[in-house]
């Protein structure tokens, strides 16, 4: 399937006491969002602790979800680290186990210049599977420039930016930058405080860890906000503002699996090493973004 428009789901990996994948807890956040009409699944990035995961758990995780969703929705996974090699051998792992896309995010702490971004991005882009740039300076100390993102939009297999900058200039200046490329570019939201504003302005949707917790509400606000209608994506949005906020007040993504425990989507609200679950003070500020959301 091609990647679309709209709301993607940042995918929490549930995880069992012992550390291990929990697969009927993954098959029933995959059912969950099946329901609840999620436009894309991101998988094994970020918010899924990926970076933890041997490539016998990818390959157990991704064929587990690709098992549930092949055909209903679209899936892209995060490749991206480091070491060139790794990357190019988890975007051959995504081909084979039949992923629809995959999320390039640029070498981390290594900060490579602009030149080898092109030459990074255009190697894993030339093994076939569709490209999302991942674009998250504030964890990578590694920003794409305009110039590199319309570089790469010339490839026939980079299809669109992920922007988790949370500066919408930023996309006033890309949008300008891709001219006549601006319109089939897709380009995702990768901050939920500022994503409805950024699909009102002209992105074309988000890769979401509210989306979670409330999948169709998010949809809802996205495909408003694509529609042309501001006045809705706003009010939409409103009530779950602090939630976007406070999923947010310790590391990616302890909040989320908390949350995602407390409203009973998980049984576990465990993370990997070197992450921890949620310090319980944060517990209070959580519960009421919950309920402003409409959660509890």
């Amino acid at each position: 399937m091609r990647l679309k428009k709209g709301s993607t789901v940042a995918l929490l990996t549930p995880f069992t006491v012992e550390g291990k994948i929990d697969i009927p807890g993954l098959e029933k956040l995959l059912q969950f969002h099946l329901e609840n009409g999620t436009d894309n699944l991101c998988v094994l990035g970020t918010t899924a602790e990926a970076s933890t995961m041997s490539m016998d758990e990818r390959a157990l995780a991704l064929t587990t979800i690709v098992n549930a969703v092949k055909g209903k929705i679209p899936v892209m996974v995060g490749t991206g680290t480091i070491n060139p090699d790794s990357v190019k051998a988890m975007t051959q792992q995504a081909i084979d186990l039949g992923a629809d896309g995959n999320l390039l995010v640029t070498p981390y702490y290594v900060k490579p210049p602009q030149r080898a971004l092109v030459r990074h991005f255009t190697e894993i882009a030339d093994m076939g599977l569709p490209v999302i740039l991942y674009n998250v300076p504030g964890r990578t100390a590694c920003d794409i420039s305009d110039e590199v993102v319309v570089t790469m939009a010339e490839h026939e297999h980079v299809v669109g930016i992920k922007d988790a900058t949370g500066n919408l200039d930023r996309l006033a200046s890309l949008k300008k930058a891709l001219g006549s490329k601006d319109k089939s570019f897709l380009k995702y939201s990768g901050d939920d405080g500022t994503t409805a504003e950024f699909v009102i302005a002209g992105g074309d949707g988000c890769i979401s860890v509210t989306a979670n917790l409330v999948p169709a509400k998010m949809k809802e606000i996205i495909h408003a906000g694509l529609d042309g209608d501001a006045e809705l994506a706003r009010r939409l949005n409103e009530p779950l503002a602090l939630l976007h906020d406070k999923l947010f007040v310790e590391s990616n993504p302890i909040p989320a699996k908390w949350a995602a425990k407390r409203v009973g989507l998980m049984d576990l609200a465990t993370c990997r090493p070197p992450l921890d679950e949620m310090d319980p003070a944060y517990s209070s500020v959580l519960e009421e973004a919950l309920r402003s959301a409409g959660l509890i």
